[in-house]
Order: C-alpha cells, then sequence, then structure tokens
C-alpha cells in the first residue's frame, strides 16, 4: 500500500488474502473462510485456525502507511474477519474498473480507449491470483480475471486498428494469436490488420492455419465471423477499411457513406 512488497509465502494465509481482498471492505464469514481454504475438508478447529492465519497476515501487513498511522486494515468482525481498504485499492477491481471504462470508450474516443486498456493491462505481473489457492471463489475469479484480460486485449488492439496504427495492432496480435491460437477474435483481427497493410496472401494463410488448428483440437470450423472476414478479404471488399471493421455497430462519417 506504500510502494512496498511483501511475500506471503504460507499458502493457506495467501489464499485467506486473496478472498478477503476479493471482498475488500465487506465482511466474510468464517464458514466461506473455511470452505474457500479446506474446501470441505474436515480440520480440527477452524475457527483457532483462521485466527492464526489472521495473526501471520498481520505481521505482514504491519508496516503499511495505515497500520502506522494506527489504522487497522485486517480486523475481525462477528463470525469473520474484513479487509478495510477502498476495493480501488485492490488491483483486480482497478483493472475491471478501467476495461470497462475502455471498451466503453472503444466505440467513440478509441484514442481514450487505447490510454484506458493500456493502464488496466499494465497491472497484471503474471496469471490472475497466482498461489492463491484452489478454493470455488478463487478459481470463478481467475476465470473471470483471465476472460476479462483476453477482453481487453481484444479491445486494445481495436483501439489500435480505429486509429490507423495497424503495425501496432499486428505487433501485438502475434503475440497474442501465438499464445491463444483458438481465440478467433485475435486472428480476426490480425488478419484485417494484414489486410489493411497490403498483406493480403499472409491474411488468407493465417486464416487457413486457424480453420486447422480448430479442426485438429477441437474438432470445429471457423466461426461466422471469421468465416466472414475472411469472404471480405477475398474479395477485396471496401468496407474493410472502414471503422465498422474493427467496432461493429460504429457509426461510419458521412463522407465515407456518401
Amino acid at each position: 500500500m506504500d510502494g512496498k512488497h511483501d511475500t506471503i509465502r504460507a499458502h493457506k494465509v495467501r489464499a485467506f488474502l486473496a478472498l478477503l481482498a476479493l471482498e475488500a471492505g465487506r465482511a466474510v464469514s468464517n464458514e466461506d473462510l473455511a470452505e474457500e481454504l479446506w474446501s470441505g475438508h474436515l480440520v480440527g478447529n477452524t475457527r483457532n485456525a483462521l485466527q492464526a492465519h489472521a495473526t501471520r497476515l498481520r505481521k505482514v501487513i504491519v508496516s503499511s502507511a495505515q497500520q502506522r498511522q494506527g489504522a487497522s486494515v485486517l480486523r475481525a468482525v462477528h463470525n469473520g474477519y474484513l479487509l478495510e481498504v477502498e476495493p480501488e485499492c485492490v488491483d483486480s477491481n482497478r483493472f475491471l474498473d478501467l476495461a470497462a471504462r475502455g471498451a466503453a470508450e472503444l466505440p467513440v474516443r478509441p484514442d481514450r480507449s487505447l490510454e484506458l486498456l493500456q493502464q488496466a493491462l499494465k497491472l497484471w505481473q503474471g496469471p490472475a491470483l497466482l498461489d492463491a489457492g484452489d478454493g470455488p471463489r478463487a478459481r470463478g475469479a481467475a476465470a473471470l480475471l483471465d476472460e476479462r484480460r483476453l477482453t481487453a486485449w481484444e479491445n486494445l488492439v481495436s483501439a489500435y486498428l480505429a486509429l490507423g496504427d495497424d503495425a501496432g495492432a499486428i505487433a501485438e496480435l502475434r503475440q497474442l494469436v501465438a499464445r491463444y491460437p483458438l481465440r478467433e477474435r485475435f486472428c480476426e483481427l490480425l488478419m484485417l490488420a494484414l489486410y489493411r497493410t497490403g498483406r493480403q496472401g499472409e491474411a488468407l494463410d493465417l486464416f487457413q492455419w486457424a480453420r486447422r488448428r480448430l479442426d485438429e483440437e477441437l474438432g470445429v470450423r471457423p466461426g461466422a465471423p471469421l468465416q466472414r472476414r475472411h469472404t471480405e478479404i477475398l474479395a477485396q471488399d471496401p468496407s474493410l477499411t472502414l471503422p465498422s471493421a474493427v467496432i461493429p455497430g460504429r457509426r461510419e462519417p458521412a463522407a465515407a457513406r456518401n
């Protein structure tokens, strides 16, 4: 909280903190904490075990700015615990807020969208909730955050394309397609960026590569958006140069429509 990073080595203490952080500013019951940490497995005395984890966690955060000023960040409440920080102090909440704002700005102000999405993605330092345990809430939150991260990347490269920075989009998308070959939206956007930079052949080759990967790994065909993009590139459709090719539903400038 004051720029200092402390490592929490104990697995259960990390999981304890993760659940409290996911519910920042709200009390979490002992029952919910026990379910997250032990997933229904019997332990001798869950209340005592939770108290021990809370004590170890307080030792880690005792040097934070709030603690030096006499405030209690981790509080025991009736039948539970509370991490008394504002939700925006938690990186996952900040990411979700920035990503949502970036998505909202994309159709109207892609430059502002790009700025917000870059801020959002810079918050990531590794997989979501790494080493935060395998409790049901941690798994669910990690899955949500990972999906929102991929969507934020899609919106980021869409902003590049909407701003005419096809080269910047290609640089991002080549890495994303390599890491997530089954994410069809990345492939679709890369095909568009390649086409716009005069590399129609590469765009068509990429479609065939994606089609084979989908067939070999999932036994499915490309979805309708990817197939439509392939058809548009084959036909050299003039609409591929318009903003709506990147952001469906975006209104075209009057000059482009006339």
